[in-house]
């Protein structure tokens, strides 16, 4: 008896494997079949960037693919937002693959042919506008994902979400919008996902690789402002008042002292870094106010809360001492990107069979941000990257995201492609 349930464990077990293996191939000639359609789609995205929550066209052209391929289409979702919802043969769990579709007020620089001319208003400045961040690329993977699966969906037990996301770059000032808006519209309830997945181009490394980290992956992103309050004087008579100015660089000494000697850097980075500086309007005039701003990364959520707290302390003391006040505001805005560690294993197969085995490496930690992770508040994550760097290519020469000069290698886009529809199967 026992000798037969083996057998059929062992029979139960190679038909799975052998299910598997069979549903990579099927999905390596699916996606090198449309790999000239996703450049294209990525091409044309690049040379028509939109800014978050006024992603109009970019939103229509892709709700006009999805229901080319018959998938349940919802528009206008948190502002701009495109949601698919392809449900296959048999019933089984409900996987989101997400997708951001914003990009930046950067003005494109490249060369490239089909570089971005298109411009917009920001911040009540005319500005240009250009897919710096590589998520024309994104969009581009998660149609092609969206094709290869809507072509294989009598073999897909559940349903699959396609989360295409304005916003990831942050809406403009006033309005909510992003991955927390949709969260909040219900995009992870309705249906409920039991796993999320997303992808980011990374232009310093090579095309065709990926990269991956178990736990916190990417930083939680707060911005402060500080408002410090002096006495106005004669800039030749200082002593008769109280320089903000003065203040301001004793508080951002303090702030660096925060990092460099009071937090504990060995159980996760901390960074704070001071980006405007507004006070004065003569030479010979000390100002009674000035205004600091900047941005707090941190990668450890109990970290994160003392940061806050020693910046609110630090800055008040500081400037009750030099005989001025202070107020602080911390404004939360990403949290940490924290990648599911049971998930992560489970799931590394699919990226190996995405990419190869010797092309998938682990990374560490950075100090960058992405709101995909309030999705992983609601479900189970696993966010990674993918390679978009000629090969060959030195990555110290390789310009950094959110720069005029960024640019990608698109003749990999379907090692993307391959890890989500992959990833559909195998989580099955």
């Amino acid at each position: 008896m026992r000798q037969t349930i083996s057998a059929v464990l062992i029979l139960l077990s190679f038909s799975y494997s052998a299910f598997s293996i069979d549903m990579s191939r099927e999905i390596d000639a699916a996606a090198a079949k449309i790999m000239p359609q996703v450049v294209s789609w990525r091409r044309h995205l690049h040379q028509y960037p939109e800014l978050g929550n006024r992603e109009v066209k970019t939103a229509k052209f892709i709700e006009e693919h999805l229901r080319k391929l018959g998938v349940e289409v919802r528009t206008g979702v948190a502002k701009t937002g495109v949601i698919g919802i392809l449900k296959g043969a048999q019933p089984g769990p409900v996987i989101g693959l997400r997708a951001d579709i914003d990009g930046l007020p950067v003005t494109e620089r490249n060369g490239l042919p089909f570089a971005s001319k298109e411009t917009a208003e920001y911040n009540g400045q005319k500005v240009g506008v250009m897919h710096a961040c590589g998520h024309d690329t994104h969009v581009a993977m998660l149609m092609g994902a969206a094709e290869v699966l809507a072509g294989m969906k009598d073999k897909i037990k559940g349903s699959v979400v396609f989360i295409f996301q304005p916003a990831e770059e942050g809406p403009p000032a006033g309005e909510e919008g992003g991955a927390a808006l949709m969260v909040k519209e219900g995009v992870m309830d309705n249906p409920k996902i039991d796993a999320v997945f997303g992808l980011h181009i990374n232009s310093r490394m090579e095309a065709g690789t990926i990269a991956y980290k178990a736990g916190a992956l990417m930083a939680a992103a707060d911005w402060f402002t500080i408002k410090i309050k002096g006495r106005q004087t004669h800039g030749a008579y200082p002593w008769l008042g109280t320089d903000p100015i003065a203040v301001a660089t004793q508080v951002y000494t303090g702030l660096q002292m925060i990092v460099a000697r009071r937090s504990d850097l060995p159980t996760a980075p901390v960074i704070i870094s001071v980006g405007k500086i507004n006070a004065g309007v003569r030479e010979n005039i000390i100002p009674e106010d000035l205004t600091m701003a900047g941005t707090i990364r941190t990668l450890d959520s109990e970290m994160r809360k003392e940061v806050h707290e020693k910046i609110r302390s630090t800055t008040q003391k500081i400037a009750e001492s030099m005989g001025a006040t202070a107020e602080v505001t911390i404004e939360e805005k990403t949290l940490v990107t924290y990648n599911t560690p049971d998930l992560v294993k489970r799931m590394l197969p699919s990226l190996e069979k995405a990419a190869g085995k010797e092309n998938v490496d682990e990374m560490t930690w950075v100090t960058g941000a992405e709101d995909f992770s309030y999705f992983g508040t609601k479900a189970p994550a696993f966010y990674f990257n993918v390679g978009g760097m000629r090969k060959g290519q030195d990555p110290k020469t390789a310009a950094p995201h959110h720069t005029p000069d960024f640019m990608i290698d698109d003749s990999r886009l379907d090692v993307g492609v391959k890890a989500f529809a992959n990833i559909v199967f195998d989580y099955q």
